[in-house]
């Protein structure tokens, strides 16, 4: 590939024709200040509109200021990253981006972790010079996300990974000029649209412009309600992002100190979502085996391929947009709400209390999840199975509220029976966990032999689309595995065409999987950080005494004295779900 060789204050830099002035500068440890600008590694995207001009720098022999993020370098060019002169003009844009923003930051659900409020401490704004009409937008609140778009600065990520990353296609810039602005079509609210609750727009947003809907505060209400028995629930990807909400590394796990905050903020029961998911590859499994032991006996009505249903936004986007696809899915209900059905009929039996009488609260890599615990056929007589799901956000927030030292914890265990997991729960919160988990069970139920390594490593990686084969003792099972709702498409598209090779299909709608759900702390598209996460999924499973879902005691128990068996009358009314036409 062609290099080019160029100068930035004084310092010469080589790089391969075609690289913007940012990405030159930053090879060689030169910090430009971006705000629209952003750069997806893992999925090889960029949102660099130029529109902010916050990046702007000096070209020698060029009269105006280039914007770096989306200005070719070429060979020769002489360029000051950092003069009076552009120094001034990102001032200038700031004040009257400022200018025109609310000054509730006292108040706003992203005070300390915005971009915006970052950006005009570095550049020292301390007064505004200009003054002037303020745009005044509704509030639009939907299950799971508000937008306030007083607070959108137009930078246009939110645009880029709802139209590319994800091809859901709600958000885009509508009207002109002054009142121009980012929303769906005709600025109809979000939960009129096809909107899938994902929570990637939130997770790149730089302004408190998209947030999710906050829940602590009825958390609160439930757990000083002396009534009630408040149940709480996490996610397997929680305990590997966490602790970067109290300044740990990226990776680090947190799961015994996780139980020890949760009990302190006054829980009466703390388990663990992956109980749950070994739930699910019982359940999906079977449906699995089931569907696999029909095709080969020649039963033309069969659908294949299976597809894996934990993820409500994934859910929400096969109905909106695959409605002739809708009874391809699994039939499981996701592990969120499996608990929460377990926990308010066998639990809550086991307790001696009315359904009514119990919380269940979730914490969730997932904003998705907020509108899923609202979905109708998640309740009973209008008491919904989970009444509560907080981000992993939201709960640092709720642990730093009540002054809870979370770094000196110590390490405490989850209480049981829904507490005990299996490794292959663990790693649910990955991209192709739920498969590798689902072939860990279904290998050794279909062969009646023990796997040898119950690591599949083949079904590992970051690619956005994936492709395996497993050998079923003389089977050879086809797997596909897609991240991100655009990859999804891309899977669908083959189904709808007829096209498709697999048996199974993994879907997970976030980049990464649940690692990097919209509800976890911001990694604004570092995919080291995403790695990190990944790998500590992958250790938690290796420490387990316990790798296989129907091996967990507490399964295998929970099965014998309540549900029967898998895909019974009694696990179907109560861990099984249906699909609704939402086109």
């Amino acid at each position: 590939m062609e290099m080019i060789n160029l100068k930035i204050d004084n310092k010469p830099v080589v790089v391969k024709k075609g690289t913007t002035i940012l990405e030159a500068a930053k090879s060689i440890g030169i910090h430009i200040p971006t705000l629209c600008y952003m750069k997806l590694d893992d999925l090889n995207i960029e949102n660099k509109p130029g529109g902010c001009r916050i990046c702007v720098v000096e070209v020698k022999g060029r009269k105006n200021l280039a914007p770096a993020c989306c200005t070719e370098a070429t060979d020769g060019m002489e360029i000051s990253s950092h003069t009076i002169r552009a120094i001034n003009a990102r001032r200038t844009v700031m004040e009257l981006i400022l200018s025109d923003h609310p000054s509730d930051c006292l108040v706003c659900p992203k005070s300390g972790k915005c971009d915006l409020q970052d950006l005009a401490q570095d550049l020292g704004i301390r007064e505004i010079h200009y003054k002037g009409e303020q745009s005044v937008y509704r509030e639009d609140t939907s299950p799971a996300i508000i937008r306030e778009i007083n607070k959108c600065i137009l930078c246009r990520r939110c645009e880029m990974m709802c139209n590319e990353v994800q091809t859901v296609g709600v958000l885009s810039a509508i009207n002109r000029g002054f009142y121009a602005v980012v929303a769906p079509a005709f600025e109809m609210n979000l939960d009129h649209s096809v909107c899938t609750y994902c929570g990637q727009c939130v997770a790149v947003c730089p302004t408190g412009a998209l947030t999710e809907v906050d829940q602590t505060a009825a958390v609160v209400r439930a757990l000083y309600d002396p009534s009630k028995t408040v149940v709480v629930q996490t996610a397997p990807a929680v305990r590997a992002a966490l602790g970067e909400e109290f300044g740990m590394e990226p990776g680090t796990l947190v799961t015994g100190k996780l139980v020890a905050a949760l009990r302190r903020l006054g829980f009466d029961h703390v388990f663990d979502t992956d109980f749950a998911a070994d739930l699910t590859i019982m359940e999906e499994g079977a449906e699995i085996l089931n569907r696999l032991k029909r095709h080969l006996e020649g039963d033309k009505t069969v659908k294949l391929p299976i597809l894996t249903s934990c993820c409500p936004a994934w859910v929400k986007f096969f109905e909106h947009q695959f409605p002739d696809l809708k009874e391809i899915p699994s039939t499981a209900r996701s592990p969120q709400q499996m608990f929460g059905s377990i926990a308010k009929s066998y639990f809550a039996e086991k307790l001696n209390k009315k359904r009514e009488d119990l919380v269940v609260v979730s914490i969730m890599p997932c904003v998705a999840k907020k509108y899923e615990c609202g979905r109708d056929e998640f309740s009973v007589n209008g008491n919904p199975d989970v009444d509560y799901a907080i981000t992993t956000r939201e709960l640092a927030s709720l642990i730093k509220i009540s002054n809870i030292s979370f770094s000196s914890l110590p390490n405490e265990e989850f209480d049981q029976p829904l507490g005990e997991s299996s490794g292959a729960g663990v790693i649910f919160g990955t991209t192709g966990g739920v498969i590798e988990a689902a072939v860990r069970t279904a290998y050794e139920v279909y062969t009646g032999k023990e796997l040898s390594k119950v690591d599949f490593h083949e079904l590992r990686g970051m690619d956005g689309i994936r492709r395996a084969t497993i050998d079923f003792g003389g089977l050879p099972l086809n797997i596909g595995i897609a991240h991100g709702l655009g990859n999804a498409r891309t899977l669908l598209e083959e189904i709808r065409a007829g096209k498709s090779e697999y048996h199974a299909i993994e879907i997970m709608s976030c980049p990464g999987g649940c690692i990097g759900g919209g509800g976890q702390p911001y990694h604004h598209g570092n995919a080291d950080i995403l790695k990190k996460r990944q790998m500590a999924i992958y250790r938690e499973d290796s420490n387990k005494a316990i790798r296989k879902s129907h091996e967990n005691p507490y399964i295998i128990s929970l099965y014998r004295e309540y549900l029967g068996e898998p895909m019974s009358h009694k696990a179907h009314e109560l861990l099984h779900t249906k699909y609704f036409d939402r086109s």
